[in-house]
């Protein structure tokens, strides 16, 4: 292991429970434990516990918290309540995705901002940057070596962790979030998560994480509850349409490209990039981001061609793509010419030297029962 590579304080926890550690994004954290596909079924059947405390927290507080933040991102936190939590993008002059993130409004003027790993330094930079080129009265601050953040996904999650906390979980509707104690520490429990699944995102002071893990372990054993790495991480996401920053989109994409229209706002008023989404909005983009389904066999990779189902000309690439185990099925996403990315279009896309047949469909690949 490098030495340079950063460590959340659950680190000695997965190796004592067998995870598989590798290089992500400058740190050094688990990419299974179990198995993927043993702990990728686990979470679509039971529950399974995630270490998210690499991601980055950059809190935004003061009178005019609300105005700075609304400038950073493209969505509307005007009528954000206390308590709640949205998905939004955070875009440069040109309208090109900086980061995907997380804004909560914990207080009146108070917001924390959850970023990508990976992009954390860059993030606070550009935060910090904006902030000094902006008159008003709040203050930004980089909480991430504070925070640990774990994640319980599945079926029973709900069930297991009320058995280690004392909030009413049943009164916390999705994307919302409620402040409880755990071990004498304050903890965030949102209702959140990245899995397509339902379930709960817990955010404590870095100290907690070991204790709220052996907690959470113990309280689940019953329904089976697993640790899960970064292997089950991203093919639950990827099965229920969610995006991988630095993989479906960047700061050369915009999300209109990135079919995340639904979180640009242009009627809120003024933000990086308004005027360049705005036109987006109007005139439609040459590309799309589309999912798709491999026809018969074939596992499609980041980085593989996107093939005319007619002439076999390249016209894309594959941005995500994996097994599904849920549908058992190759499924992926990628750029296309927008004329291209509309559901049941015929491409193929270039596995090994060969075209295999693929059909665009509409995402998410997989939607939890109700």
């Amino acid at each position: 292991m490098s030495a340079d590579l950063k460590k959340t304080p659950l680190h000695a926890w997965h190796i004592q429970h067998g995870g598989r550690m590798v290089e992500f994004g400058g740190w050094h954290m688990p990419v299974q434990f179990a198995g993927i596909v043993s702990e990728h079924n686990a979470v679509r059947q039971r529950a399974g516990l995630f270490d998210v405390s690499h991601m980055g927290e950059i809190r935004v507080r003061g009178g005019d918290a609300l105005a700075f933040v609304q400038k950073l991102v493209t969505n509307d936190m005007g009528n954000l309540e206390v308590g709640q939590a949205r998905y939004t993008v955070m875009t440069n002059f040109e309208g090109g995705v900086l980061d995907d993130l997380l804004v909560y409004r914990l207080d009146g003027d108070d917001y924390l901002l959850v970023v990508n790993a990976a992009t954390t330094p860059k993030d606070v930079a550009w935060v910090k940057e904006q902030a000094g080129q902006t008159d008003g009265d709040f203050e930004v601050e980089d909480q991430s070596s504070q925070w640990a953040q774990l994640a319980i996904q599945g079926p029973s999650s709900e069930a297991i962790l009320a058995r280690v906390i004392s909030l009413d979980l049943s009164s916390i509707r999705y994307y919302r979030c409620g402040w409880t104690q755990f071990d004498s520490l304050d903890a965030l429990v949102s209702r959140t998560g990245y899995t397509g699944e339902d379930g709960f995102e817990v955010y404590l002071p870095a100290g907690g994480a070991v204790a709220l893990a052996d907690a959470l372990m113990a309280a689940g054993q019953q329904e089976g509850l697993q640790a899960i790495g970064l292997g089950a991480r991203d093919t639950l996401r990827l099965e229920a349409g969610m995006l991988l920053y630095g993989h479906d989109m960047d700061a050369t994409r915009s999300p209109v490209e990135a079919g995340l229209e639904w979180v640009v706002k242009p009627g809120k008023g003024p933000f990086n990039g308004r005027q360049v989404l705005l036109e987006e909005l109007d005139t439609g983009t040459l590309e799309r981001l589309a999912g798709f389904v491999i026809d018969g066999r074939g596992l499609p990779r980041h980085g593989y061609p996107i093939l005319d189902a007619g002439d076999g000309a390249e016209i894309g690439m594959v941005s995500s793509g994996s097994h599904s185990p849920t549908l058992q099925k190759g499924i992926g996403l990628g750029y296309l010419p927008s004329e291209l990315a509309e559901p049941e279009t015929q491409i193929a896309i270039e596995i090994r030297g060969k075209a295999v047949p693929a059909t665009v469909v509409k995402t998410p690949f997989y939607k939890r029962p109700r």
